[in-house]
């Protein structure tokens, strides 16, 4: 045996100890920086079953360690979306015990910085003077209208009720154009229909019975009120049958208003509630139910009657939506249902008694259209006592004033 070291076969290196032992370090420095805490798995046994947990080895590189970053200040809507983290795969391996190198993550945004808050943009239109380089003066500006705040719930349509009701006028609203069309209507189809039959009566009868006895409560202000305008119109489709079954005696109309004010007063005896309301609410159902019945007039009636004087009745409410004076109003509407009672009388055999009949008829349609115009009445009241009752009202002058000129 020599001192020299063993230098191997030709292509070998020998053995150095010498060389092994630094080698030896620098691994071992190379560990303690890579990793702080070395695996003592080969030093000590795992005596304890929580001792693995122990010395779990730790990785110290750049991962995506989120308890690592700081925290991000950007709203929710900027960070809900986050691009891919881009991963570079291993480094080379320079040998035993070198770690694998990562791509640092990639930075967190950067906090947005907030914009100024500006004043809001007005929801009307923006007037010339008010755009950047406008000429115009301060007296375009006032063409343009002023809005108020905005609202939630939003401002209730002022009817034309209200503004007369608070402005002081007159509680006298006329129906208008569009009613007194719907009440012609109805007036010529009753004259049609008295034309062709009773049977082909009843059906625009019914219509005018139900209407009236609707228009009647909501004149009133008793809305809905179905119970009182059932009441109405059974009483009517009662008083029509036994008209019918009796051979269109009048007696039946008499009848049944008898019973039914009977069982209007034995229902409001019924009521819970205040005296003043049980006397207002018996009178509306009373009311409601006579002039229900009554329209039955025109079915008791003889048919040249029912149709002068529904023709009669349709021109004097047309006449009367004309704007006119009231003073000149009131006799054109006379004048045109004379005529036109004069006209349709010529067509059976009434003559020049028609104009009398319409000129009486008339005058019943012209109050009741006074009544559907009381007391600040709303476009309901208007569609509905406002068509019905002008019709409803002329009906007992149809039937005695044809009675009288037969």
């Amino acid at each position: 045996m020599t001192d020299q070291p063993y230098e191997g076969h030709a292509g070998h290196d020998g053995y150095d100890p010498y060389q092994q032992h630094q080698q030896h370090q620098q691994y071992h420095q190379h560990q303690q920086q890579a990793q702080p805490q070395a695996w003592p798995g080969q030093q000590q046994a795992y005596d304890d079953p929580y001792a693995a947990q122990q010395y779990t080895q730790q990785w110290q590189g750049q991962t995506w360690e989120t308890q690592m970053q700081p925290p991000v200040s950007a709203p929710v809507e900027e960070t809900a979306y986050l691009p891919p983290q881009e991963y570079a795969g291993p480094a080379a391996h320079g040998g035993y015990g070198a770690s694998a190198s990562y791509a640092p993550a990639a930075a967190p945004p950067p906090a947005p910085t907030p914009a100024p808050v500006s004043a809001p943009a007005p929801s009307g239109p923006v007037p010339p003077s008010a755009e950047p380089g406008g000429a115009a003066g301060a007296g375009a500006a006032a063409d343009f209208p002023e809005y108020g705040p905005a609202t939630l719930a939003g401002n209730a349509r002022v009817t034309d009720a209200q503004r007369a009701r608070a402005e002081g006028r007159s509680p006298i609203i006329e129906p208008g154009v569009q009613p007194a069309m719907l009440t012609a209507l109805l007036g010529l189809l009753l004259a049609g229909g008295a034309a062709l039959g009773a049977y082909a009566l009843l059906v625009p009868l019914v219509a005018l019975q139900g209407v009236t006895a609707a228009g009647w409560f909501r004149l009133n202000g008793m809305w809905p009120a179905r119970q009182g305008i059932a009441l109405g119109f059974l009483g009517a489709l009662v008083a029509d049958v036994a008209l019918l079954a009796s051979d269109r005696s009048p007696a039946a109309i008499l009848g049944t208003l008898g019973v039914w004010v009977l069982l209007s007063l034995v229902l409001q005896l019924r009521s819970h509630a205040d005296p003043d309301e049980r006397m207002y609410g018996l009178m509306a159902t009373i009311a409601a139910a006579a002039l229900a019945i009554a329209a039955g007039g025109y079915l008791a009636a003889d048919a040249d009657a029912v149709t002068v004087g529904a023709v009669a009745v349709a021109a004097a409410v047309v006449a009367r939506a004309l704007p006119l004076p009231a003073p000149a109003s009131v006799p054109v509407a006379l004048l045109a249902a004379a005529g036109a009672g004069f006209v349709a009388g010529s067509m059976t055999d009434r003559g020049a008694s028609g104009a009398l009949l319409g000129a009486g008829a008339a005058v019943c349609a012209l109050i009741g259209h006074r009544v559907a115009s009381y007391d600040y009445p709303s476009r309901f009241v208007h569609f509905t006592a406002g068509v019905a009752l002008p019709l409803a009202a002329a009906a007992p002058a149809v039937y005695v004033l044809g009675r009288v000129f037969a």
